[in-house]
């Protein structure tokens, strides 16, 4: 186990379990989810207003970080944690995602992976072990590995393909990461620091050079095909003692049926004293089933754009905060949930501000989303500890997906 991290379970229920994750900046209670700040911000919301809502770890991008501001700015104005003002654990993942977002923009290699800049055209070059070390660099707790990911519905070939590679780039990813744990970060280029303003956390070598303390979870690859997914975890756990393994290459533009059977073809084979990462997947009843059978750790940006958007969690399924029958609504938009938009505006007013365009109106929906995910996963975690998760689950999927009727019905 790498040094400041550790996970127990204390009840389960079926293949759903209640854990705790301990990291070197606090405990995460489990089932949890991480709310997406790209950026090292969730899009127009404040720290503070993540914690009121119940987030206990967040979630950066190693790649739009690496962009803007650069890592080593970041790691010059104190690291992720200091740079983006939260004192709690954090994750960033590599980049993966956003490369194969990339695909008329790059040229992947066994090397690595080679694309143009959308924001100024200019040419870069990621490698497993550049990507080590941008991420030791931002240095959040836990880091991901550099994986090709492929299109939901490659074939078998493809995803052999892509998951071999990924086993490969994991090897020299963990090579890297433990070089720079033994030797210590290379020295950055100097940064100009205004008369006055105090100095950056790069100045003292020795507290700068030292990598801080990290752990390297390695991804599952596969697509939806048992095998390959069976193979994936099999090269993963002879190549190392992980501190937790993360689930890839999901909600990609699969079936959701074959979303769920492959949770259930990787959850066994799993270490079951290692946290489970579910990366990407943020739909109430996704998060469910995912919990269900036995993963951990979830993300998504899906619950915050959508919300930016005008479309909403209810207990009753998704709504659109737009539509006309809204206009006389004085109700709140869902009873019972903690936030500023159900707390402080009712369903007229919350119309009003989006069909107005007033900046209000997306940040509210936005918050409330998260809100709604991180109460869904704190009422998960009750009733773990009571035993009524199966029960209660069952009953809370039904409700939600019993009709597409907007709560107005």
């Amino acid at each position: 186990m790498t040094e400041g991290f550790a996970f127990t379970t204390s009840h389960a229920n079926g293949a759903a379990r209640l854990g705790r994750f301990n990291t070197p900046h606090g405990v995460v209670e489990t089932p949890a989810f991480m709310p997406v700040g790209t950026h090292a911000s969730v899009r127009g919301l404040a720290m503070p207003e993540l914690k009121a809502a119940g987030a206990r770890m967040v979630l950066a991008n190693a790649y739009h970080l690496y962009l803007r501001p650069g890592d080593e700015m970041v790691r010059a104005l104190g690291g992720i944690h200091a740079f983006s003002r939260w004192d709690g654990p954090m994750l960033t993942d590599s980049g993966g995602y956003q490369v194969f977002s990339l695909s008329r923009y790059r040229q992947v290699t066994e090397e690595g992976v080679t694309f143009r800049n959308k924001l100024d055209g200019s040419t870069h070059h990621y490698t497993p072990e550049r990507v080590m070390q941008i991420e030791r660099n931002i240095g959040a707790d836990v880091i991901m590995q550099f994986d090709e990911l492929i299109a939901g519905g490659a074939d078998h070939a493809a995803s052999r393909g892509a998951m071999e590679r990924s086993l490969r780039w994991l090897a020299r990813c963990k090579a890297e990461f433990d070089r720079l744990s033994r030797e210590g970060r290379a020295p950055t280029r100097e940064f100009l620091v205004p008369d006055g303003a105090p100095q950056l956390a790069t100045a003292d070598a020795l507290t700068d050079l030292p990598a801080p303390p990290q752990a390297l979870f390695p991804i599952v690859q596969g697509g939806t095909y048992a095998d390959l997914r069976t193979a994936s975890i099999d090269g993963i756990l002879q190549s190392g003692d992980w501190a937790g393994v993360a689930v890839g290459g999901l909600s990609v533009g699969e079936a959701k049926s074959a979303m769920y059977e492959t949770f259930d073809t990787c959850s066994p084979l799993l270490p079951y004293d290692k946290p489970r990462y579910l990366m990407g997947v943020g739909f109430p009843d996704d998060l469910l089933e995912a919990v269900s059978r036995g993963m951990d750790l979830f993300d998504c940006v899906a619950p915050t754009r959508m919300g930016r958007h005008g479309t909403v969690f209810t207990p009753d399924g998704k709504v659109q905060v737009q539509k006309s029958s809204y206009r006389t609504d004085r109700r709140a938009l869902v009873d019972g949930c903690p936030c500023p938009a159900c707390t402080h505006y009712d369903r007229a007013y919350l119309r009003h501000l989006m069909v107005t365009e007033e900046p209000l109106g997306p940040r509210v929906l936005a918050l409330h989303n998260l809100t709604f995910l991180l109460e869904l996963m704190r009422e998960t975690r009750e009733q773990l500890a009571t035993g009524s998760f199966a029960s209660w689950s069952s009953a809370w999927l039904a409700r939600y997906r019993a009709s597409k009727k907007t709560a107005t019905d």
